[in-house]
């Protein structure tokens, strides 16, 4: 895969993101050989949808939590069976347009979300399987009395099955320790619903939030021991009940690459400048501030000379504010003008979460290296200035 890779950040016209199949299908293995095979893996394809197109057999669900992701799945012919609508904002039509696709699993995060369910159940004579969203202490979910309540009054809800719980808390959790008090709650709280419902769950979803190193050469290192420190309580889990592990950032970030090229450099004030024909609406790296972390850079170019003296310097983007900075005192031998500067692990988030639309610039070309590390064109470079402006404008003003 690294010629394919280096030969692939030379080839695409820049700037371009490159996602790898290869690499997206090994974090995947990695996960589930570690999680052991009762627990069942779940991809949230809003990390990068992109890789939804190459999704490896190993996932057994995917996590779709608005329309345009509904959209993408019916564009590619995902099994609806694999499907779990999730979501804060479900409308009654969301769920009758997911329920028509045959999508049979659905979370709740409120009463309006189990009222939604059951019309559109019942509607269509089906019964839909329903995972409750815990919350903690945030707007998603219900809060403890709320799933209770629901739970105890099941059997008065037509359509719909309550199968167990969903549970999530939040990303780029850096502390194992953190994660296996949550899978101690998950199982107290399951001890609670049978001693005090009489229910036993069948089902958990539960997001673990295992952080990504996006800073550091080690990265792959550090996440693979954080994944076996938490294997044994995900293991125990999946002992009692049905587990799905949903992830997105920790499957995908590390099988994307974002290419630039150098487009001017400049010394102000005593500091090497290097503008870049991309920037931070393009890339997304947790807990970046100010460009102070440097994330891990391949430099295609330079002079050359192995006598080079490395030089330091600031990386920043074609945006006309002072915060468009990627990287702060990078250091690098010989950088010019027409040099390719490849920023790895932004295979999570950059590609939508960035303000892309921001100066009206166009959105980057997308690569897949495809499981024969081909490389394919999966999107081209888009126009967004049609964007910002009706066709028929000038019709009015």
């Amino acid at each position: 895969m690294r010629e394919a890779l280096e030969r692939a950040f030379r080839e695409v016209a820049s700037p371009a993101y490159i996602f790898s199949a290869q690499a997206f299908a090994a974090r995947a293995k990695m996960v589930k050989e570690a999680f052991g095979k009762n627990t069942d893996i779940c991809y949230s394809i809003k990390a990068n949808p992109f890789l939804l197109a190459v999704l490896p057999d190993v996932f057994s669900k995917i996590e779709v939590c608005s329309p345009g992701e509904l959209e993408i799945c019916k564009a590619l012919h995902i099994d609806p069976s694999k499907i779990i609508f999730s979501g804060v904002n479900k409308s009654l039509d969301e769920v009758r347009t997911a329920m028509d696709y045959g999508v049979r699993i659905l979370t709740a995060e409120s009463h309006d979300h189990i009222k939604h369910i059951s019309t559109a159940a019942s509607e269509r004579n089906i019964t839909a399987e329903v995972l409750i969203r815990l919350s903690c202490e945030s707007q998603f979910g219900m809060d403890r009395s709320d799933v209770f309540k629901v739970i105890a009054g099941r059997s008065s809800v037509p359509g719909i099955d309550i199968k167990g719980i969903h549970y999530f808390t939040g990303t780029q959790k850096t502390r194992p320790k953190e994660i296996i008090k949550e899978v101690s709650r998950l199982t107290k709280l399951l001890d609670e619903l049978e001693s005090e419902l009489g229910y036993r769950a069948e089902r958990v979803e539960y997001g673990t939030g295992l952080a990504v190193d996006y800073f550091t050469a080690d990265a792959d290192e550090k996440e693979a021991a954080r994944l076996m420190e938490i294997s044994g309580a995900i293991r125990e889990l999946s002992g009692r009940v049905h587990l799905t592990v949903e992830m997105g950032r920790f499957f995908a970030a590390p099988c994307g690459w974002l290419v630039n090229t150098v487009i001017d450099t400049k010394a102000n004030d005593g500091a090497n400048y290097a503008i870049l024909d991309g920037g931070i609406h393009q890339m997304k790296y947790d807990g970046q501030i100010a460009g102070m972390q440097i994330p891990v850079i391949t430099h295609i170019g330079g002079c050359g000379s192995a006598e080079a003296e490395s030089e330091k310097w600031t990386l920043c983007g074609s945006l006309c504010t002072t915060a468009d900075v990627i990287a702060r005192g990078a250091s690098f031998s010989g950088l010019k003008k027409g040099d390719r500067i490849v920023f790895h692990r932004t295979g999570a988030y950059s590609v939508y979460e960035g303000f892309s639309m921001f100066l009206s610039r166009d959105l980057p070309s997308v690569y897949m290296l495809d499981r024969n590390n081909e490389l394919r064109l999966m999107r081209g470079r888009i126009e967004t200035a049609c964007f910002n402006m009706a066709e028929d404008v000038n019709e009015w003003l």
